[in-house]
């Protein structure tokens, strides 16, 4: 291995006088409850459990999207190595709380990653001691890669991807992003332009494969069976539409579009699952410019879908799979055009693989070839603005219409698992190589 450039250096020299500032961080964010108290010390490397015998896999995400793509390649981990124990590991507090709520396959351990400083890093690899480590996506914190690179632990970096926003700050970086990148033994990324901007970055062309959106092959998002009942027993046989993971930008757009379709269809309801269930009463306050207080409940709050309900807020964690299962039809989010900002798209797998029809905005940066492999298939439909979402929302609420767009989109999903076999024959290579 070549010695680490100049800034990698600098990175790890000032690192190892950074416990203080970490310490103070993390108090600051348990205190605006974005870390829970309770579980502080693992983010200092203090292990909450004991390491389980045997093999171990270390599998990273930062947050909620990346741990959720995690899960369906540890479903058949777990299954396929009755012998190996599994250790998950995320930054956010969210992706604790999603885990928690969704469940994990069996003999997988969730904890906290440790802060990127001497101490909780080496505590935390002389606890765990992995055999091997899978990063999903991007997630390059340096003391933790080397320290894991220099006990002899295989990595492999899985559905990495580049936007063009982080493309250009990272190429200011090239020589450290490339260094960092060649610690790992593997790396599986999503498109051909991510890995050519990769190689622009400094990555090492011998160890990047193009496998595909490890996204599209994920599980859908786990059923709340009684509560869906319930909710369902609530809506009765009116038309409904859902706005998944939406951002508060675009937000009055979505009303302005759910008010022009019920001009055609008066008892159509919208479900609106907002992005972040912090930015809840800010889509609340969208919706209220568009319809009267009484028209709009939250579930947050607990509060019915009644007759008069016309918009409902799914404001609440882990229950995506729920929305999907109940909507014929779901805008995918985080793509209508913004004035002064680009949206980037978001996941369409969930709704493909529960059987609902997609509609998205033009602004999918982050998602382009998964919406272009729809598209040639027939599999999506894309609105430009509020008028031509309200139009498609409507004429989805015909079982016809929808159904040569299922049919694409069940087509793309069937061809989508690629990139898991890629991911399942690369661990499992790594765990069955003796260690030196």
């Amino acid at each position: 291995m070549r010695p680490p450039p100049a800034l990698i250096r600098a990175y790890l020299a000032f690192s190892a006088v950074s416990a203080p500032l970490w310490r103070l961080a993390l108090k600051a964010r348990a205190r605006a409850g974005k870390e829970d108290p309770a579980r502080l010390p693992e983010r200092l490397g203090h292990a909450a459990l004991p390491r389980p015998p045997g093999k171990l896999l270390w599998l990273h995400g930062v947050s909620v999207g990346e741990t959720a793509v995690l899960l369906t390649l540890l479903d058949r981990l777990s299954q396929a190595r009755p012998d190996t124990h599994f250790l998950l590991t995320a930054v956010t507090r969210a992706a604790a709380d999603a885990l928690a709520s969704r469940g994990l396959p069996p003999r997988v351990i969730h904890q906290y990653a440790p802060v990127d400083c001497p101490g909780p890093v080496r505590r935390f690899l002389a606890h765990w001691r992995p055999d091997a480590m899978a990063l999903s996506e991007m997630d390059l914190w340096p003391r933790l890669l080397t320290a894991t690179h220099a006990r002899g632990v295989p990595m492999v970096i899985l559905n990495a991807h580049v936007t063009e926003r982080r493309y250009r700050r990272r190429r200011r970086f090239a020589r450290a992003n490339g260094w960092l990148m060649d610690l790992f033994e593997a790396i599986h990324v999503q498109d051909t332009r991510s890995r050519d901007l990769f190689l622009d970055l400094g990555a090492p062309a011998a160890k990047m494969t193009v496998t595909g959106l490890l996204k599209g092959a994920a599980a859908p998002p786990p059923d709340r069976p009684d509560a869906r009942a319930e909710i369902a027993r609530q809506i009765g046989q009116r038309p409904l539409w859902l706005a998944a993971s939406t951002k508060t930008a675009e937000e009055p757009q979505l009303f302005e579009a759910h008010a022009l379709a019920r001009e055609n269809l008066s008892d159509l309801l919208m479900i609106v699952a907002p992005r972040q269930m912090a930015q809840a009463d800010a889509t609340e306050a969208a919706a209220r410019a568009r319809f009267a207080p009484g028209q709009i409940a939250r579930r947050s709050r607990a509060e019915p879908i009644t007759p008069e309900t016309t918009v409902y807020i799914a404001d609440t964690l882990g229950e995506m799979g729920l929305w999907y299962r109940l909507a014929p039809v779901a805008y995918t989010g985080n793509s209508l055009p913004v004035p002064g900002q680009r949206l980037t798209g978001k996941n369409p797998f969930e709704a493909a693989a529960l059987g609902v029809m997609i509609l998205h905005g033009p602004d999918i940066g982050n998602f382009r070839e998964a919406y272009a492999r729809l598209h040639a298939e027939g599999g999506a439909l894309e609105v430009a603005d509020a008028q031509a979402m309200a139009r498609a929302v409507g004429q989805a609420q015909d079982p016809a219409f929808r159904a040569p767009y299922l049919a694409g989109a069940a087509r793309v999903q069937a061809a989508m698992m690629q990139p898991l076999d890629a991911a399942f024959e690369t661990i499992t290579a790594m765990l069955d190589c003796p260690r030196v």
